[in-house]
């Protein structure tokens, strides 16, 4: 597993550049901030995060599967990922912040104009002072 990324994945490198190339402009992996957010716009007071499916145990996910070699280990480290995840949101909401979360899912198999669109859409949400919430 040390071989694993996390941070700079290819992923994230595609929403990095999408919303770059939408104008805004944000601080990368926020060390002073509760979970290290992916994107911090401090200027708007929001941090995106971009969340593998399988890594953060993504509910109701097709992309998601628990493993069949040695489950309780790994539901013991994903279900601990996953309440890490919500210490993390609830201690940047008490900050003040809005929480925007991007799923592995939302952009997976989809066209390039579907994820254009999609990043478009998150672009909109980090620019308006609307609800904070997933994707």
């Amino acid at each position: 597993m040390a071989a694993i990324r996390g941070k700079n994945t290819k992923l994230e490198m595609m929403v990095r550049r999408g919303l770059h190339s939408c104008g805004l402009r944000y601080v990368l992996h926020g060390k002073k901030l509760p979970g290290k957010p992916d994107l911090v716009f401090p200027s708007r007071k929001t941090v995106v995060f971009v969340h593998g499916c399988f890594w953060h145990a993504h509910e109701g996910c097709s992309a998601f599967r628990l493993p069949k070699t040695r489950p309780e280990e790994w539901e013991a480290k994903l279900l601990g990922n996953r309440s890490r995840d919500a210490r993390n949101e609830a201690g940047l909401k008490a900050l003040g912040w809005r929480v925007l979360i991007l799923w592995e899912c939302d952009v997976r198999g989809k066209q390039p104009q579907e994820v254009s669109a999609l990043l478009d859409e998150l672009a909109k949400k980090i620019r308006t002072a609307g609800e904070a919430g997933d994707m």
